[in-house]
């Protein structure tokens, strides 16, 4: 027994010396992490805290992280062998905080109001049971098989779908969800968030407070080059600004997202390796100036700017299951942290699917979502206004019409307007372990 003690203590000392030395620069980072997503998974999406390590934080390393949750303060603690421990906190109504040591508890958070209607609509416009409707043009048998096929049968890992929506015609006409999640679960849309800060930009040039032509006029850019940017080049991921977008090392998105108290503001000093309007790249940094600095100045207080995203957007299309977190600034981050149920993040795509309509109410120009959708001229039809596009034929099968919301691990809003069908998909594995592809033409076979 001592000597299979010794040799255990052994081999335990040694796989601590290995992750010390294999991750220890990235430790605060992966701390980070595990913190904040578990106390968003806690808190926020009311889940259980195994069932979050073993699938959500399941992976290396963030699965050599421990936990001390706080339920009476709502907070989450994580370290890796007692090193670098950081702490997420919960505040209701802006969701999971990473603090750091500029933090002073007790100081008070400014709260977004929420504009909630009363609920006497049938879903989409409410949350009312739909009347049933069956389409004579529509194979359910079909339909249904899509449908099962995107998720893992017993005992597989690979896919691990969470949800699937079907939307066709504004009927719900197959959902699905895997163990533990139904239709009341928040999930986390990662960079589908993108898509909800740019309709933000799209509300305002309706509301005629600003051209999204016209340059930032950002103080920090006014005395180089930079002060050629425009909003359109940062909607478009076309501003020449320098970004490395990378979640599985240290990069210039996990940095940000994971160490910086003020995500967007600390964009403000990257610097250009190409010039605006001439060089695509995909930057969660590039949304968070749009999100933070340049958003905010187009209100006259924090509170102001809190609340427009919902009483201008989010409540208004009924989206009031959503939550968009926000970093230690105060600031939301339009990059990342949106949540909300598979049937929420459906109307949000149903209002892009209707050209800005919610329920005869115009609420983005339909010139906005053609913007929206129209290819950037550096992408190769692959990204639009903070859009995914298959302008070019990436998913060949699939209508070019089509474009999406696409967040990190496989959340996807796909918006399909020449089948009149929204479908949305969430879960732990992207494209192409979940194929896009081979999903949507199951699902729209079954139409035709």
């Amino acid at each position: 027994m001592k000597k299979f003690l010794k040799y255990f203590l052994i081999l335990l000392m040694l796989l601590i010396l290995f992750v010390g030395y294999t991750y220890y620069p990235a430790l605060n980072i992966v701390t980070g992490y595990a913190s904040k997503n578990m106390a968003s998974g806690l808190f926020l999406a009311e889940r259980d805290q195994l069932s979050i390590e073993k699938e959500d934080n399941g992976f290396l390393p963030i699965n050599f992280a421990s936990y001390k949750v706080n339920e009476d303060e709502k907070s989450v603690s994580s370290s890796i062998f007692g090193l670098m421990k950081r702490k997420a906190i919960y505040v209701d109504g802006l969701g999971a905080i990473l603090v750091n040591d500029s933090y002073q508890e007790g100081n008070p958070f400014k709260i977004p109001n929420r504009f909630i209607s009363p609920d006497t609509l049938a879903y989409p416009y409410g949350n009312m049971p739909q009347k049933d409707t069956v389409f004579g043009g529509v194979d359910y048998e079909k339909l249904q098989k899509a449908v099962n096929n995107a998720f893992d049968r017993e005992g597989e890992q690979v896919q691990q779908t969470r949800s699937v929506l079907v939307i066709y015609k504004d009927q719900i006409i197959a959902e699905k969800y895997s163990d533990g999640f139904n239709q009341n679960s928040l999930m986390h849309g990662w960079s589908m968030t993108k898509s909800l800060t740019s309709a933000i930009y799209g509300i305002l040039e309706k509301q005629d407070r600003m051209d999204i032509g016209e340059k930032t006029g950002l103080e920090a850019w006014a005395n180089d080059e930079r002060s050629e940017i425009t909003y359109n080049d940062l909607l478009h991921m076309n501003s020449g600004l320098v970004w490395d977008e990378d979640y599985f090392n240290i990069s210039d998105a996990t940095k940000m997202l994971y160490l910086e108290s003020d995500m967007g503001q600390v964009q403000l000093e990257n610097q250009l390796v190409g010039e605006p309007d001439q060089l695509w790249n995909y930057s969660s940094g590039t949304t968070n100036i749009l999100s933070g600095p340049l958003l905010r100045k187009e209100f006259d207080s924090h509170q102001e700017y809190l609340d427009f995203w919902y009483r201008e957007f989010i409540d208004k299309i009924g989206m009031h299951s959503t939550v968009i977190e926000t970093d230690l600034a105060g600031n939301y981050v339009g990059s990342s942290y949106a949540w909300a149920t598979t049937r929420d993040w459906a109307k949000f795509g149903l209002l892009y699917l209707h050209e800005g309509n919610w329920n005869g109410e115009q609420v983005l120009d339909s010139s906005w979502v053609a913007y929206t959708s129209t290819p950037t001229n550096t992408s190769e039809g692959r990204y639009g206004a903070q859009f995914w596009l298959n302008a070019g034929s990436y998913h060949p099968d699939v209508p070019k019409d089509m474009y999406s919301c696409n967040g990190f691990k496989g959340q996807y809003v796909f918006i399909i307007p020449s089948q009149d069908l929204v479908v949305v998909r969430t879960g732990l594995s992207a494209d192409p372990k979940f194929n896009i592809n081979e999903f949507l033409v199951g699902v729209i076979e079954s139409l035709e």
